[in-house]
């Protein structure tokens, strides 16, 4: 497979997370739901990074494993070069490039601007599993949190029909897990989960505050 160059500005380093249900998947599928059954898997980070090689949206998406993130301290601003294999199905992964070879780090400036949105290196993937997230408003997240360490967007494998596997649908969603009390914050509508025999799962608002209840508003 024909490598792919990356050399730009770091807008966002962002959680790259799984959402798995019973069945067992490939790292390259980050999110499956099952009408109701859901839970959740951290597999690393991805860079978005505005210059050569930038998508429609405006930006190139570079998947980047945990050990590399923690090895190169990657945060928004920074210059970002190296190579990588374009994926291989679109829908199953939110990056463009992963198997990055190569990566080189030329570090911003800090930023002294005060949150929201938070702009310095991610922590570790075991902070985000012990937060907890909440859904996040697409529009939202593209306007305001593109570039924030606690926003995340993962493709979703929809499973229709659990007896019948492979009758599955795509799509993508978005999630946060910045504090509750962020005034950016907005949680957009209820998701809903297709099902067999046209039947329809609303994921509704008591699921995200049991996912964060253990925070305070601050946190």
């Amino acid at each position: 497979m024909a490598k792919g160059g990356l050399l730009g500005k770091l807008l966002h380093v962002e959680l790259k997370e799984g959402v798995e249900d019973f069945s067992t998947y490939p790292f390259s599928i980050p999110a499956v739901r099952s009408f109701d059954e859901r839970s959740h898997t951290y597999q690393g980070f991805v860079l978005r990074i505005e210059g050569e090689g930038a998508g429609p949206a405006g930006s190139l998406i570079v998947a980047l494993g945990e050990g590399a993130q923690a090895k190169h301290g990657f945060r928004p601003g920074d210059l970002v070069s190296g190579e990588g294999e374009p994926v291989a199905d679109g829908r199953r992964e939110i990056a463009d490039l992963y198997k990055v070879a190569k990566l080189k780090r030329t570090p911003a400036t800090q930023s002294t601007t005060a949150p929201p949105p938070w702009l310095t290196a991610p922590p570790a993937l075991t902070v985000y599993r012990d937060r907890g997230h909440r859904r996040l408003d697409t529009a939202t997240f593209r306007r305001k949190c593109a570039n924030c360490m606690w926003g995340c967007e993962m493709p979703v494998e929809m499973i229709i029909d659990q007896w019948n596997p492979t009758h599955v649908r795509w799509r993508r969603e978005t999630f946060c897990y910045g504090p509750k009390s962020c005034r950016l914050y907005r949680a957009g509508p209820a998701r809903k989960v297709p099902g067999r025999k046209g039947m329809t799962w609303v994921e509704e608002d008591w699921i995200d505050e049991q996912n964060t209840s253990h925070r305070e508003q601050d946190e």
